[in-house]
């Protein structure tokens, strides 16, 4: 007979047998979730702040591997793009990057997007210590005259860099760069300047150039001048060349030095403005004499620069008389002359200092007559004096001749 501990114990196996056998054809329940969530095969963690780094690290990792999860199935989709304005900083700067294009819609060349492709001209003084200029330009390395062009150091200074810009000083107090800024050859040339400009009264001028290898001759078109290099290309002589560039720079510089003087008689129109005005209220002008004769040297002064003591009003300088004429720089010459007006500029200079002069007279004319009237008045003065003089005299011996008549009488 079997204990009853033993068959309670059968009993129980029986049953987890009988359970068993039941569950086992049965499927598994499938997990649901009831929000969008990470996938199931991948371990969720939590997202905390920590202060130490391997934890930070590894949550890093996780919500990196995170990230990359929810950016899969959209990878395909294209990204937002964002409207920029007009103005934008970034749109400005893009299409400052762009080349522009010519007129036939293509790209220009290299030569003619380059900044460093523009030649300044900027008149600092009055003139140049020539002497002087070269021991400058010699100390600080610039080589002189490297195309041994011919010309006389006194009427035009060529000298290059060491990046290939060329430098022209004139007497005319005038410098031309090509290639170059022209800051960094006034600052040191500055010391040979006689009568030197001050920062308000220095004009300066700008051109764009570009190379042609196609052309032997050289052209001005519009504001561009256009180098004719096909010499220089095959044969590798630069003369020609530089020749073209002294011929272009004389043409620039004679320009700027004729807008000093343009700015010097605007700045005398200034001062005797108000002059036209205060003669047709006929209250006459209170000017002294010094005050006009000041400004009729001025006028003389601008006159005779521009007439008689520079080049401008020559047809050609005469550092170009001595060139070949195939070199046609007399041509080159007079199309910069066209091209910025001098020959306008100089007749309409020439009868604005016309009319200046007209005032100047007529100022001159008052000052005389204010002079002679001011003389009339003195004598009228010293006349009256004599006169009063004259007549006290006259009561002095009047009195004297009457106490003498008095006297003989009371004695008799």
């Amino acid at each position: 007979m079997k204990h009853p501990a033993h068959q309670q114990r059968i009993v129980l196996n029986a049953v987890r047998h009988i359970h068993s056998c039941v569950s086992v054809p049965m499927l598994r329940r499938p997990q649901r979730a009831f929000h969008v969530i990470s996938a199931a095969n991948y371990p969720r963690k939590r997202q905390f702040f920590t202060s130490n780094p391997y934890l930070s690290q590894s949550n890093d990792d996780s919500r990196q591997l995170s990230n990359q999860q929810q950016q899969a199935p959209s990878a395909k989709r294209k990204p937002t793009r964002v409207a920029t304005t007009k103005n934008s900083l970034r749109r400005v700067a893009i299409i400052a990057q762009q080349p522009k294009l010519g007129s036939d819609g293509k790209t220009p060349p290299a030569d003619q997007t380059d900044p460093s492709n523009i030649v300044s001209a900027t008149c600092i003084a009055e003139a140049f210590d020539m002497p002087m200029v070269l021991d400058i330009l010699s100390a600080h390395g610039f080589a002189i005259d490297p195309d041994v062009t011919g010309f006389d150091t006194n009427e035009v200074l060529h000298a290059r860099g060491v990046n290939g810009g060329d430098i022209f000083v004139f007497p005319s107090g005038t410098v031309v760069t090509w290639s170059l800024p022209p800051d960094v050859v006034t600052k040191q040339i500055m010391r040979a300047a006689q009568e030197p400009h001050s920062e308000d009264l220095r004009e300066a001028e700008d051109l764009e150039f570009t190379t042609d290898i196609s052309k032997e001759l050289s052209t001005l078109k519009g504001d561009v001048i256009v180098l004719g290099t096909r010499r220089e290309h095959k044969e590798g002589d630069t003369q020609d060349t530089t020749l073209a560039k002294i011929a272009f720079s004389s043409g620039l510089a004679r320009s700027t030095k004729l807008a000093v003087l343009e700015s010097a008689l605007t700045s005398y129109f200034e001062s005797t403005r108000t002059i036209p005005s205060l003669l047709s209220r006929g209250s006459g002008v209170p000017l002294g004499r010094r005050f006009i004769l000041r400004k009729t040297g001025e006028l003389l002064s601008l006159r005779a620069r521009l007439n008689h003591y520079s080049e401008l009003t020559d047809s050609l300088p005469d550092i170009f008389w001595d060139s070949r004429s195939e070199l046609g720089l007399e041509g080159y010459y007079d199309q910069v002359g066209r091209a910025l007006d001098v020959n306008v500029r100089i007749r309409a200079l020439n009868q604005k200092m016309d009319y200046a002069q007209e005032i100047a007279s007529v100022l001159r004319e008052m000052s005389s007559e204010q002079h002679g009237t001011r003389l009339e008045w003195i004598i009228i003065v010293l006349i009256a004096v004599e006169v009063v003089f004259e007549l006290r005299r006259i009561v002095l011996e009047w009195r004297q001749e009457r106490e003498a008549a008095a006297a003989a009488e009371h004695i008799e």
